[in-house]
């Protein structure tokens, strides 16, 4: 490998020392397909000399091969790894790159440009610097510009290189260059973007990539890069508040309890006051201990352990920060969304919010509005799909720490995970905490639900039954409701048609309305168990995610899924409100089991068989559950 410097061979010691004290510089490559990003960092890469040479042997190999540019080379293929890449010339997944010159180090994340591939775009600009804007010049600016400039806005880029590639195709126009740098910049203005560099080049001819082209002697700028290595790009997270989330409570012996994570902003000394949070604990920093020994001060970007002269109750996924200025506290926040899953973003169903260290459930109670990206309208949705961006207020289980993301990119994001799939589905920007979050607390009540529990001489639960419409799950329901109201025990039956006559009469049958409906009735059903009853609710609640939404809402065991198992053919049978003929026509659309999925129960509770078994045998297996665990002893809440 040819490299700039030749310390390499004779001191790697003070070559590594140098490249230590060297500043690193972290950007992207965005924009349309083909506009040429790969090829851009490949041409950096070959011109810096920072090829080995079997890399170099390999790629004019590939280049014969699968690559694009004829006989020549093709310096896309140095970036695009994956075969799917490389056999179709264009970039899928993010490609991280690291290199270095004498005066900075790099990595370059290298982002597809094709619009089903926005997350990973958004997620190569996560972490970056500076974003190196790549437009076709005979195109100019395209839908994908805008949407990727949008995210690099949303994502706190401050600093964008306008590279207009391909002017070589163009004939070095500088008149081309300037209509779109005019068209670009009335663009940028709108998203705040204000330090833009306009630069003309040819990523495949290496024109003003390393050194000044003789074929734009009207550009007086500098090289591309000349720029990345000179650029000023400002560390707000040296000079902001002291913040660390807790990765790991560090507990080797009984004589050392340490607090261990990365410092995310600021500067911590020994002897600072700092406070935990979000428990609003304060102590004093004892000592700052790394694998190398104590220091006197960590800085962003450190990974230290923290102790503390209290003993004090701090958990991963707490925050350690300075006593003056700490971040906010808060269960509820409008905040940004750039939705990353193929399934839809349902306000209402639940999900794992992780932020810097810490994993909470929470929901997205309400999607206020979606940013069209091309003209940045704002335009009223319901749902997100795969790519959209929209503005959302959420609600988690419980308060964690944070700051606005536009004051630390650390402890303002967060990503959303699907609870059943653990998948990450989209990415998310805390914009500022609503106020009823502090405003709003449990108001301590004398009579528990203990003490009604035991005044009605039983256990209270959900009876939660799930099945297809048809299944009988009314019919089972009301029958047991009848035998325990016989035996003098305290119900009520939530009906599934019955609570849309009102509470859920606003509701139709999308996706997100049944998702909607079934928080809805989870609520209620709380309320019940909270007053003591036994609440049987009879709903076909397709989506388990939904189902364990209404479970977590109550505690352990008092949450039964009772599973209704009748096979769709033999519901469309029985058809008592004659839905599955009219779905069979087309005249009922989102109809469960037709065009709308259902997800049957994997572990329920109680599994019957209303095939196989009459309405009355199903009520006999129930009720014989609720005797065998408890649940209707007279001396009520389980207790014999």
């Amino acid at each position: 490998m040819s490299h700039q410097s030749d310390l390499i061979a004779e001191d790697i010691g003070a070559y590594l020392k140098a490249q230590e004290d060297k500043s690193m510089l972290r950007f992207i490559t965005c924009g349309s397909v083909d506009d040429g990003k790969s090829t851009l960092i490949g041409r950096l890469l070959y011109d810096s000399k920072l090829i080995f040479e079997d890399q170099l042997s390999a790629l004019e190999a590939d280049s014969k091969k699968v690559g694009t540019q004829g006989q020549d080379i093709d310096f896309a293929l140095l970036v695009d790894g994956l075969a799917a890449e490389r056999e179709q010339g264009i970039t899928i997944d993010v490609a991280y790159r690291f290199f270095s010159t004498d005066k900075r180090k790099f990595i370059v994340a290298d982002t597809p440009g094709h619009e089903q591939y926005t997350r990973n775009m958004a997620t190569g600009a996560s972490t970056a610097d500076l974003a190196i804007l790549l437009i076709d010049a005979r195109k100019g600016v395209l839908t994908q510009t805008r949407r990727h400039s949008f995210i690099v806005s949303l994502l706190g880029i401050k600093h964008v290189v306008l590279a207009v590639n391909k002017m070589d195709l163009v004939d070095y126009s500088q008149a081309v260059l300037a209509d779109i740098e005019i068209e670009y910049r009335a663009f940028a203005k709108n998203l705040g973007i204000e330090n833009i560099m306009s630069i003309p080049i040819s990523a495949l001819k290496g024109d003003n990539i390393l050194t000044p082209s003789e074929n734009t002697s009207w550009y007086e700028g500098p090289t591309l890069m000349h720029y990345l290595e000179t650029v000023q790009v400002d560390d707000d997270r040296a000079a902001g508040p002291f913040r660390m989330p807790v990765q790991w409570v560090n507990r080797p012996n009984l004589d050392f309890r340490g607090f261990s994570g990365t410092v995310s902003s600021g500067t911590v000394r020994v002897g600072d006051p700092v406070k935990a949070l979000p428990n609003a604990q304060e102590s004093t920093v004892k000592s700052i201990v790394t694998y190398d020994g104590e220091l006197d001060e960590a800085v962003a970007g450190e990974a230290v352990t923290i102790t503390l002269e209290d003993e004090i109750d701090i958990s991963r996924g707490d925050v350690i920060a300075g006593k003056i200025n700490p971040p906010e506290v808060a269960d509820q926040f409008e905040a940004k969304i750039i939705w990353m899953s193929d399934e839809a973003m349902l306000p209402g169903r639940p999900y794992l919010i992780k932020t810097a260290a810490k994993t909470v459930p929470g929901v997205v109670t309400d999607l206020k509005y979606k940013v069209n990206v091309n003209t940045l309208e704002h335009t009223a949705a319901k749902t997100l799909d795969l790519n959209e961006i929209g503005i959302c207020n959420i609600s988690l289980d419980s308060r964690i720490a944070f700051d606005p993301y536009k004051e630390s990119r650390e402890t303002g994001a967060f990503i959303v995970i699907d609870r059943l799939t653990n998948n990450t589905v989209g990415a998310g920007m805390i914009d500022f905490a609503l106020r009823r979050s502090s405003n709003i607390h449990w108001q301590a009540l004398d009579v528990n639900k203990d003490a009604r529990a035991e005044m009605k001489h039983q256990r209270p639960a959900i009876l939660w039954f799930t099945g297809f419409s048809g299944s009988g799950k009314s019919t089972i329901a009301n029958i047991i409701e009848k035998r325990l109201f016989a035996r003098g025990r305290h119900t009520y039956v939530l009906d599934g048609d019955n609570v849309r006559h009102g509470l859920n009469r606003d509701l139709g049958f999308t996706d997100q309305d049944r998702v909607e409906n079934i928080r809805r009735v989870g609520e209620v059903s709380k309320l019940m168990v909270d007053a003591g009853l036994v609440v049987m609710t009879s709903f076909i609640s397709p989506f388990r995610s939904e189902r364990e939404m209404v479970r977590r809402l109550v505690e352990t065991g008092e949450f039964i899924e009772v599973f209704v198992d009748t096979p769709i053919e033999v519901c469309a049978t029985r058809d008592p409100k004659g839905l599955y003929k009219k779905a069979k026509a087309g005249e009922i659309k989102n109809f469960t089991g037709y065009d709308s999925p259902y997800e049957a129960p994997v572990n329920p509770e109680i599994h019957v068989e209303t095939a196989k078994f009459s309405a009355e045998e199903c009520a006999d297996q129930i009720v014989s559950y609720l005797e065998e665990n408890g649940y209707l002893n007279a001396n009520g809440n389980g207790k014999k």
